[in-house]
């Protein structure tokens, strides 16, 4: 299985996973080309450039720049106030003293065995974490993460804290950026979890409640929430148990499927496009791939989104949904409802341009 996968990706080595990739994953769990992609460790923003649709998303250095501020204004004086805040937020007395272990380094081996030792020791007292290294299995091949913080034995509960510094507003955050946040923290409670119950403990140690930290308004001034991750750690499962199975999702890609980032580009897109992808507008924001799969599915239903196209009763063609609402075609009797609805819409529009009832 090894070899086919590598095949795959024209034996060059796999790109890393890391907790941000992990939770884009489950962005459309059923697309089988991204599933089989990820599986084989390819390099997607490589793929995506060379057939010619380059991602177009990412952070600015200026909003990198800006969170590595916030995340150090948060965590100064040994994390004082981000003990309060996660203390306060979570409803337990704030502790007179917190211990504060930086599980940093460069030797990864040295890191994990210290991470292990430190998360699950059995202490009881209050600590905070930082730069621990956990890990999970992704399609076979074990990947290190690296979360901002783990805050420990508070109210006796582990609770990652994720620091974030795209702000909250009248008590409102970007709801599409604090689900990226929410599914993000997925991966390490999932994560966090697996390493206590390697060690033998309870991994209902580690809360559900993920303690999100951003700044307020257009301040610095950091403000904790609470985001339940139960919904994404179980989407998250799910997608990693797929990922497991490689056998059966290569069973559904021809033989000769290749991601070479060194073949030709024709090559490649006709190799893409003998695998099954599920686009949704949503993969913008998630995939590197996307603007080759909404050029892919120009023309189709799927482009404008899941919502619509069940409103439309599952019609796949742009120009058949066209025709219905036009009343060239009466459709078949399974479209009934829905030719309705579309002629219905067409003639609304229609009064709507000329102001008069068609």
């Amino acid at each position: 299985m090894g070899e086919r996968l590598a095949g795959i990706r024209g034996g060059v080595p796999p790109r890393r996973h890391n907790a941000r990739t992990i939770a884009a994953l489950t962005g459309n769990p059923g697309c089988t080309r991204r599933a089989v992609l990820d599986s084989a460790g390819v390099d997607k923003p490589k793929l995506a450039e060379r057939i010619g649709f380059p991602a177009r998303f990412g952070q600015s250095r200026f909003a990198i720049t800006r969170g590595n501020a916030f995340e150090a204004q948060v965590k100064a004086d040994g994390g004082a106030e981000l003990l309060r805040l996660v203390a306060e937020r979570l409803g337990v007395p704030v502790p007179a003293r917190a211990s504060w272990t930086d599980l940093g380094g460069a030797d990864l081996a040295d890191r994990h065995d210290r991470s292990r030792a430190a998360l699950t020791d059995g202490g009881d007292d209050a600590a905070l974490f930082d730069h621990p290294l956990l890990g999970l299995e992704v399609a076979g091949r074990r990947v290190h993460l690296e979360p901002d913080l783990v805050a420990a034995r508070l109210g006796g509960r582990f609770h990652v804290v994720e620091i974030k510094s795209f702000p909250v507003i009248d008590g409102q955050a970007d709801p599409a950026k604090v689900s990226a946040a929410a599914t993000q923290s997925a991966v390490y409670v999932l994560a966090l979890r697996e390493l206590l119950a390697a060690a033998g403990r309870d991994p209902e140690l580690v809360s559900h409640d993920v303690v999100l930290v951003c700044p307020r308004d257009f301040a610095n001034e950091p403000v904790a929430s609470l985001v339940d991750v139960r919904k994404q750690l179980l989407v998250l499962r799910r997608q990693l148990d797929r990922m497991a199975r490689i056998d059966d999702l290569l069973d559904r890609v021809p033989a000769e499927f290749t991601a070479d980032p060194t073949a030709d580009p024709a090559t490649l897109t006709a190799a893409l496009l003998t695998v099954e992808a599920r686009y949704a507008p949503d993969c913008l924001a998630a995939c590197e791939l996307a603007y080759f799969c909404r050029h892919e599915a120009r023309g189709h239903t799927t482009a404008l989104g899941r919502p619509v196209r069940e409103a439309l009763g599952g019609i796949a063609d742009v120009a058949e949904v066209l025709a219905l609402a036009g009343g060239e075609r009466a459709g078949e009797p399974e479209q009934g409802e829905a030719a309705a609805l579309l002629r219905a819409a067409a003639r609304l529009r229609a009064e709507a341009m000329t102001g008069d009832p068609a």
